[in-house]
């Protein structure tokens, strides 16, 4: 067999497959499969996504009952969980379908102190940006999917990656401050990255907690420990703050095709991926990326109609901050 006919038959086989890439970031390391991360990528025509999914705080990969590629990261997770939906799935993976893309399940090792969880957060970050610029030879840029403590390993990594090697990335709830946030995108992929942050008041309740416990330990320093659940307040071009309990921004989006209800519950962590609607704007984000420019949903979105801020949870005017 030709050298040609041998890869033609490895491509063959990497589509056949279902494009799912398990990758765990640990002491040692990123972990994978790096021959079928090849093969998958090879496969890939130039416009199909490779879109990184990252999990936040308590998970451990290899860990009963805690371990996120048998959870959210999975194409079918165990539902002994009510939270436990599949991310890849409701991303438009492993549907069978042309043009899929592939999608990468990253697991870092979470399940510890939020103060070493936070930390953590920073080196992993490094880390994927390696892998990141790794895929960026094949011809294809990433996408990033992040919830919670995942949004600061999605953040770093955009710090320390390479010029136009990050496209869109989608920030869920995001535990991180403004100021390390905003520092990202004047790098060098910080630059040419979209940043959506997608907010919640059901999740103020865990912002002020972020705010209370980990910002005197973190790089920022007193008093510059605001999370960017109360928004950015700050206009960038490629960084968007998406209110989806706020009305108007609701109203906009289910006139762009995008039926998002109110949240059910008044404190929720998790609400930004359970909550109906939700995933398909996510899906669209990174698949329909022309037909949603931010401009667009800025122009539309980006002034909510009231703070929806319980006053329960903190009694500043978050919505009235200036300052990162």
């Amino acid at each position: 067999m030709s050298r040609g006919a041998g890869k033609v038959a490895a491509t063959d086989v990497a589509r056949q497959a279902m494009p799912h890439v398990i990758v765990n970031i640990g002491a040692q390391g990123a972990e994978f499969d790096r021959a079928a991360l090849r093969a998958h990528l090879q496969a890939l025509a130039p416009e199909d996504p490779v879109v990184i999914l990252i999990h936040g705080y308590s998970f451990e990969p290899g860990r009963p009952g805690h371990c996120p590629h048998e959870h959210i990261l999975a194409m079918r997770p165990d539902r002994g969980c009510w939270k436990a939906t599949s991310w890849p799935r409701h991303m438009g993976f492993g549907r069978g379908r042309d043009g899929e893309g592939l999608v990468i399940a990253l697991g870092w090792h979470a399940r510890c102190s939020i103060w070493s969880a936070y930390a953590r957060a920073a080196h992993v970050g490094r880390i994927l940006a390696a892998l990141v610029e790794e895929i960026a030879t094949f011809g294809h840029r990433v996408d990033l999917l992040a919830h919670s403590l995942g949004a600061r390993v999605a953040l770093q990594c955009v710090a320390h990656a390479q010029a136009g090697t990050i496209g869109r990335v989608i920030l869920l709830a995001a535990a991180e401050f403004r100021r390390p946030a905003l520092a990202v995108l004047d790098t060098p992929a910080g630059r040419g990255a979209e940043v959506i942050n997608v907010t919640s008041a059901e999740n103020a309740l865990f912002d002020r907690l972020l705010e209370s416990v980990v910002w005197p330990f973190s790089e920022t320093g007193p008093w510059r420990g605001w999370a960017l659940g109360v928004g950015t307040h700050v206009p960038v071009r490629n960084w968007l703050d998406l209110r989806v309990d706020d009305h108007t921004s609701r109203t906009a989006l289910a006139a762009l095709g995008y039926a998002i209800p109110a949240p059910k519950r008044r404190v929720c962590h998790w609400g930004l991926y359970l909550r109906p609607g939700l995933f398909k704007l996510y899906r669209d984000l990174v698949r329909r990326r022309e037909a949603l420019p931010l401009h667009v949903l800025r122009a539309q979105t980006a002034k909510p109609s009231v703070d929806t801020t319980p006053n329960w949870v903190s009694p500043r005017p978050f919505a009235r901050r200036s300052s990162p």
